[in-house]
């Protein structure tokens, strides 16, 4: 069964994409054409609470699209990672939305509904459309005097559930009742406003409880755990590792670090203690149960499409755990170090002091003795490139990551 989001451009190509793309826009802007919201009278109603339909209509499309994505998480049927959630900039943001939010009360138009209305050539939308993309060539020509603070206070993909450090379900929950409190909330200030009462609907009623009791199903239920996701995804992914197309010799590693092409990330997930004896310069120690976490934190990376993540362990049972976790977290461009660590110092420490093979020992655990606890200090720790000319197969193939790179409101 495919997970979406859809791999769109593989599946039809750039113009069948695009044609996604149109009828999805179409769709919405019919949308708003058809709710009255290409009328400024109506939208900027809202801020004197004489119409406030369209403050309804948004947070029941937040309620709604909020109880869909997450039970579809929840099933399997949507990957959470892939969906683009624009980092949160914190004081750009609030000024932003500050200029933006006085721009709607005076306009009557926010960008989506400017140009719905201004596909209906209404006068009023065009001058707001035009007024719009003057501001926007000014915002580009002076963007860099201030682009300091433009992209200060940078929080990253901030969610709810990070913010609160909370459970997706108790997030859910949180914005269905306020949503479902500021919905009466407004519906009695317009009563008061313009003395006009809202009659009982079922479709309201729908939309209050919907998010309501997904939200309660799935804060009941918890998040899926990198477990159960990578059962679900094991039939397509056990392949790579039956094939052992995603183990890389210790040659390719030193290589790919020396590629001033790419970005290596290495996360070394043996105790501490081993970690402290000898690992590989740049290597970061990462304990299995921190790894969902620095999996979110990978997947915030810029340059996540031309980095590569290898993982290793004093062997390769540790590391092969860690890899199926990141690949339920999506993380792309994820490999393992062939033999592990004690294969890199069967190569690279075979004549150093200080470092003897041991006779024997247990799966994944280090076999080689340590005369000090160097870490990186150990010549092997950071052997010079091109004093080593190593056979291996090459197999590390770069892979764009799904998913949107950028987003916007309409």
């Amino acid at each position: 069964m495919a997970t979406f989001p859809l791999d769109l451009l593989g599946m039809w190509g750039k113009w069948g994409t695009y044609l996604v793309f149109l009828l999805i826009g179409f769709g919405f802007g019919y949308g708003l054409e058809m709710s009255g919201f290409n009328k400024s009278t109506v939208l900027a109603g809202q801020f004197y609470f004489r119409n406030v339909r369209v403050v309804k209509a948004f947070f029941g499309a937040i309620g709604v699209a909020m109880a869909l994505i997450f039970a579809a998480v929840r099933l399997g049927w949507l990957d959470y990672n892939l969906i683009w959630v624009p980092p949160t900039y914190l004081w750009p943001g609030i000024i932003g939305g500050l200029i933006m939010g006085v721009g709607f009360i005076l306009g009557g138009f926010c960008p989506g509904t400017s140009m719905v209305a201004a596909a209906t050539l209404k006068i009023d939308a065009l001058v707001f459309v035009i007024g719009g993309l003057v501001g926007e060539f000014i915002f580009g020509i002076t963007e860099p005097y201030f682009s300091n603070f433009y992209y200060g206070s940078y929080f990253g993909r901030l969610t709810l559930m990070d913010f609160f450090h909370t459970s997706t379900g108790v997030a859910m929950l949180m914005v269905a009742v306020l949503a479902i409190v500021f919905y009466v909330v407004m519906e009695k200030l317009q009563a008061a406003v313009s003395g006009e009462e809202t009659p009982p609907s079922v479709y309201r009623s729908i939309v209050w409880f919907v998010p309501l009791a997904v939200s309660l199903v799935i804060a009941l239920v918890g998040d899926p755990t990198p477990q159960e996701v990578w059962n679900r995804i094991a039939p397509e992914k056990q392949a790579l590792l039956d094939s052992r197309a995603v183990y890389i010799h210790p040659g390719e590693l030193l290589d790919s670090i020396a590629d001033d092409t790419l970005q290596v990330v290495m996360l070394d997930v043996r105790p501490e203690s081993d970690y402290n004896l000898f690992h590989i310069q740049g290597a970061r120690n990462v304990s299995p149960d921190d790894l969902v976490e620095v999996a979110d934190e990978l997947l915030l990376r810029p340059d996540i499409n031309q980095t590569v993540i290898v993982v290793m362990s004093n062997d390769e049972t540790a590391a092969t755990e860690a890899w199926k976790t990141l690949q339920a977290k999506s993380v792309p461009n994820v490999y393992i170090l062939e033999g592990g660590v004690n294969h890199w110092l069967s190569i690279f420490a075979a004549e150093e002091e200080g470092i003897q093979p041991l006779s024997q020992a247990a799966d994944d655990r280090p076999r080689y003795a340590f005369s000090a606890a160097l870490g990186d200090q150990w010549e092997a720790a950071n052997p010079f490139p091109h004093e080593w000319e190593l056979e291996y197969e090459p197999k590390i193939k770069l892979e764009r990551k799904k998913g949107p790179s950028s987003g916007g409101c309409g």
